[in-house]
């Protein structure tokens, strides 16, 4: 079953592509010159299925239900612009990204485009060994509902397991927006921070709110 689910989402990696390929404002216009695979875990070609990833979306469904499942989110919302924020917690004693380290990085980057997905890229002085098994999401209530609101951001990925039951209103706002998360993802060290378009694939026919996911990155 496990090898089944892992090939239906090869197959909507491929429809995503397709799909993508009809967008000339994303794709025909600008060059990727090479695709890095932010799924957590061994490779594919080296995996025995898609249990060996540890890397899950988090789905509007998980945080409501209700809402959309992992399955049932919209294709046209599973391919965007790939944001990718930095977590510098060596200058600052917060673990979360705020709303002046938004303001700081449009300085320098430019507008958040609407309808990304937001990385944030936690700090290299910490070993993966030393992170907690679990985390409230890396950016805080402020920032991110500005993001939602004010940028129309489809989701975010994290670098370590997220826990949201200490903050039910944002979960609420992040179901309610159609936002998900994809959590324990990886490799976030090879991406720039614009440029990038993001390929988040769940099977097609999943029902759970919360699943196995795997996720692109088209780097120019």
């Amino acid at each position: 079953m496990r090898i089944r689910s892992f090939v239906i989402a090869y197959i909507l990696v491929v429809a995503i592509l397709l799909f993508a390929d009809r967008r000339p404002s994303l794709i025909s216009q600008t060059h990727y010159s090479h695709v890095v695979d932010l799924t957590d875990g061994p490779s594919p070609a080296n995996a025995r299925n898609i249990g060996d990833s540890k890397t899950r979306i988090i789905a509007p469904a998980a945080l409501v239900p209700g809402t959309w499942t992992a399955g049932q989110i919209p294709p046209e919302r599973l391919v965007a612009p790939l944001v990718v924020m930095d977590l510098d917690t060596k200058s600052s004693s917060s673990a979360q990204i705020s709303l002046d380290d938004i303001a700081a990085w449009e300085t320098v980057h430019g507008m958040i485009a609407p309808g990304s997905l937001i990385a944030i890229r936690e700090s290299d002085t910490v070993p993966m060994r030393l992170r907690p098994a679990t985390a409230p999401l890396p950016i805080d209530h402020d920032a991110a509902q500005f993001l939602i609101a004010a940028r129309s951001t489809i989701g975010f990925a994290t670098e370590t397991p997220v826990d949201l039951k200490n903050d039910r209103s944002l979960a609420l706002q992040l179901a309610l927006h159609g936002n998900y998360i994809v959590e324990a993802a990886s490799r976030f060290t090879k991406l720039p921070e614009t440029g990038s378009l993001v390929i988040v694939a769940p099977a097609k026919n999943l029902k759970q709110g919360q699943a196995q996911v795997r996720i692109l990155a088209m780097v120019r």
